[in-house]
């Protein structure tokens, strides 16, 4: 008998109304998965009848996860269903030297990208734990292994989420639940308009195709890998980072992402 009740199992999409996380709703959508998807814009409502046409049932949720009335009301979307895989994908990003940035905005990526995000999984987390099987994909990115002058706030939580990533992965090891982690590095999404980041070389810059991103985080989630950095250049640079001084690392990223570098 299967696990779930009508035999299909059950995936949650964050941030799934373009870009890569899309490009993941589609990819589970195309493997046998039902899905609950979320984001805080309409284009949620569009995303969700492209999806049913895959052979999913959807139901689609517009809610800010940066709040946790948001995330409560993704919870309920659930009624109770057991949840296979959690494909924790909703980000923000914001420009601009810190101190020039609106602070609720700043507060916004924060909320977004670490506290809702966490929240989510300790919620759908918990009910995985307990049934023995499932998997988690949380959205990181290669931002987090430097220090990103002019994008300070996002890649501080870039980081976090990498970090978090890998503890969360130790501690669920014995459980059933495996936890991996998607680094993309610039990707051609709707990221860089909405972030303020289009007067900069890197809103500029060439970027990686968000299916092929999108591609390389689900099957690392299927097949139970702790982390995939996607594409060559994006795992040469996390090599380098890791080698180079912060200071120097802090230097080079202001160099793309500060406002006017687009020439």
């Amino acid at each position: 008998m299967s696990a779930f009740p009508n035999g299909r199992p059950l995936a949650v999409v964050t941030g799934a109304s373009t870009g890569i996380g899309l490009e993941l709703a589609r990819l589970c959508a195309r493997n046998g998965f039902d899905l609950v998807v979320a984001a805080d814009e309409p284009q949620i409502r569009n995303a969700a009848e492209e999806l049913r046409a895959l052979g999913a049932r959807v139901d689609a949720v517009e809610v800010d996860l940066a709040t946790r009335e948001g995330v409560a009301a993704l919870c309920e979307a659930l009624h109770g269903r057991p949840v296979e895989a959690l494909l924790a994908n909703a980000g923000r990003g914001l420009g601009q030297a810190f101190l020039d940035q609106d602070f609720d905005a700043a507060r916004r990526v924060v909320d977004t990208n670490i506290t809702g995000t966490i929240e989510v999984i300790h919620r759908i987390g918990r009910d995985m734990r307990a049934a023995g099987r499932g998997h988690i994909l949380l959205t990181g990115s290669i931002a987090g292994f430097m220090p990103g002058a002019f994008q300070a706030v996002y890649n501080g939580t870039k980081s976090f989420i990498d970090s978090f990533a890998f503890a969360l992965r130790n501690e669920l090891k014995d459980t059933g639940v495996t936890v991996s982690c998607l680094m993309p590095g610039p990707t051609d999404t709707e990221f860089f308009r909405r972030a303020g980041l289009m007067d900069t070389a890197m809103g500029q810059g060439p970027k990686d195709d968000a299916a092929a991103v999108a591609k390389a985080g689900f099957d690392a989630m299927m097949s139970g890998r702790g982390d995939v950095v996607s594409g060559w250049k994006n795992k040469l640079a996390t090599t380098l980072a890791a080698i180079t001084p912060s200071g120097l690392l802090a230097e080079q990223h202001r160099k793309i992402a500060e406002p006017g570098t687009k020439g």
